[in-house]
């Protein structure tokens, strides 16, 4: 590794950074001066970004943002709440505890965390307000259970993670230790979310009980109305088909991920304009507006991204990272505590898009070298950032869910302290227990 190249790439990039320069501007000049430090032609920077945004998976990125913003303004998202509510019932804290289900509801069908946010935000935190509940927890718990939308498949960060790490084979070291290893693929990363997605969702609603218990927060009712859940269901059969489509045909192989947004899409628009008929001309454009904002400035960000990470594998920094890691300790347990604490860090001030294209060259040789399953790395690394979502400075799902609610940065960050804590909990219990994550893809045959 070539020293004089490295204290470029990294004192351009962070230079960049301090001085206010976006993340896309900051990888993209920094992999530039490194390349013309290296006295390369610049050429070859465009070919290889130009490449990266060209596979064929990425195509289900603006796919799956199109279908998450349409299913909201069709009226999906809104039955899938009600949905929530009507299980919630008598239970302690049972509104906020809707909201968390609503959120994995939803997150089977947007694949972001500040979609996800927003969709069922616009429905909970005033519902919750209107209930007594304070609206700096209501915002709270909402932002907590946005991070569910990255997790619970389908995943805009698991098809980016799987897209930058399917071309980094396990390093021969490695094989020669640990054997042959799993492939790596999107569907496999998306079944494998699941029941991680159920443990930081099970840790949420623990901690939402044991609030409200504290605060006083009733359920929605004296007890279950089978017959107000039985007419949410039936009002809601189309959004609760929505998620078993989409996930069905990516398992049972009859389409792959990129094409099953295709067909969130067209299935959307015709429960939008056929079944519900609230899919309106002008909310329909608003949302090819947004999905082309976003996906504008991911493609950017994974333009850059990619050269930069080239670069750190052809400087063999991940060797070298993997080396002084395994010189401090051979402990698994600790190995992983401190990638995680790594990751939560880098999770509070970059954006996790953006964060996993310029780590994962970085952290895959290292777990490959301690013979960790790519699929399981993966999803710990989807889940660390995903706390990133409810976690300051950046925190996307704390401004989206304060401009809906109306309170404070200040005041819900300090109310997502409890909820934070409980999914770094659940981060490390993913982390400790492979199983949690290989086990369902194993049974389904992966």
């Amino acid at each position: 590794m070539e020293t004089t190249i490295i204290y470029v790439l990294f004192g351009v990039f962070f230079l960049l950074l301090v001085l206010g320069a976006p993340i896309t501007v900051s990888l993209g000049v920094a992999a530039l001066a490194t390349y013309l430090s290296l006295g390369e032609n610049p050429m070859a920077f465009v070919q290889i970004a130009f490449t990266s945004v060209g596979s064929f998976p990425l195509m289900a990125l603006p796919a799956f943002i199109l279908a998450g913003a349409l299913m909201e303004a069709a009226g999906i998202s809104r039955r899938l709440v009600d949905i929530a509510e009507a299980f919630a019932g008598p239970v302690t804290g049972g509104l906020a505890a809707a909201t968390v289900f609503a959120c994995m509801f939803f997150g089977a069908i947007s694949g972001s965390g500040p979609a996800t946010t927003a969709a069922v935000g616009m429905l909970m935190i005033p519902a919750m307000a209107n209930r007594g509940y304070d609206r700096g927890y209501g915002s709270a718990i909402t932002a907590s259970s946005g991070g569910l939308g990255v997790v619970i498949p389908p995943s805009i960060p698991m098809v980016i993670f799987g897209i930058s790490g399917m071309g980094l084979q396990p390093p021969a070291e490695a094989v020669a230790a640990h054997g042959a290893f799993q492939t790596l693929s999107i569907p496999k990363l998306f079944i494998a979310g699941i029941l991680p997605g159920m443990v930081i969702a099970g840790c949420l609603l623990t901690v939402n009980y044991i609030i409200s218990r504290r605060r006083g927060y009733s359920g929605l009712s004296d007890s279950w109305s089978w017959d107000t859940i039985a007419r949410s269901l039936k009002r809601g059969v189309w959004s609760i088909l929505a998620p078993l489509i989409i996930l069905g045909g990516i398992y049972s192989g009859l389409f792959t991920p990129t094409e099953s947004a295709i067909v969130a899409i067209a299935y959307t628009l015709i429960v939008g304009i056929f079944l519900h008929r609230e899919l309106k001309w002008k909310p329909t454009l608003k949302t090819l507006e947004t999905t082309t904002w976003i996906t504008g400035r991911v493609l950017l960000i994974l333009f850059t991204a990619t050269v930069f990470g080239r670069l750190l594998v052809e400087q063999r920094v991940p060797a070298v990272i993997a080396e002084g890691m395994l010189g401090l300790t051979d402990n698994l347990y600790l190995i992983w505590a401190m990638v995680i604490a790594f990751l939560l860090f880098v999770g509070m001030f970059m954006e996790t898009l953006a964060a996993i294209m310029i780590l994962t060259p970085v952290l895959l040789p290292i777990m490959y070298m301690l013979g960790m399953d790519p699929v399981h790395v993966g999803i710990v690394v989807v889940c660390a950032l995903a706390i990133g979502f409810q976690t300051p400075p950046l925190g996307e799902n704390l401004f989206v869910a304060s401009g809906i609610g109306g309170a404070s940065i200040e005041e819900i960050s300090i109310k997502a302290l409890p909820f934070a804590a409980s999914s770094v909990f659940a981060l490390f219990v993913i982390a400790y227990f492979p199983e949690i994550s290989l086990w369902l893809p194993r049974m389904l045959g992966y």
